[in-house]
């Protein structure tokens, strides 16, 4: 799959919403393509006192409830992105190296189009 397809998924997810008084969503959607060629999105739950998690962590969620963890490609993408990608935090970058072996090879979608991995953005990961 190009990335211009999983780029079309996690700008699909996007939704931005307000959940209640304290919580939104949707303003970034992530989306994973694994070593299985199955696609998994989320998006973000923004919660006060930085107690919400990014849309890494939640399609990171939904790939591992569907028994996958190796990721080959993703994008994360905003909605005030224009469609680009951004580069997953630094939280998200060890998180996802520590799903599998290999995820530090996972190619990741920048936002000026050029692509890196996971390792290279942590080139002193764990």
């Amino acid at each position: 799959m190009e990335f211009s397809e999983l780029q079309k998924r996690a700008q699909a997810a996007l939704n931005e919403r307000r959940l209640s008084r304290l919580a939104t969503a949707g303003t970034v959607a992530a989306a994973f393509l694994t070593d299985k060629g199955n696609v998994y999105t989320g998006v973000c739950i923004d919660v006060p006192a930085g107690m919400g998690f990014c849309a890494e962590h939640a399609a990171a969620a939904a790939m591992v409830t569907a028994g996958e963890s190796k990721i080959v490609k993703m994008v994360a993408t905003g909605v005030d992105d224009n469609g680009c990608g951004c580069a997953p935090c630094g939280r998200c970058r060890e998180f996802i190296n520590c799903l599998h072996d290999d995820n530090y090879l996972c190619e990741v979608l920048l936002e000026d189009g050029s692509v890196t991995t996971i390792g290279e953005l942590l080139p002193y990961r764990l």
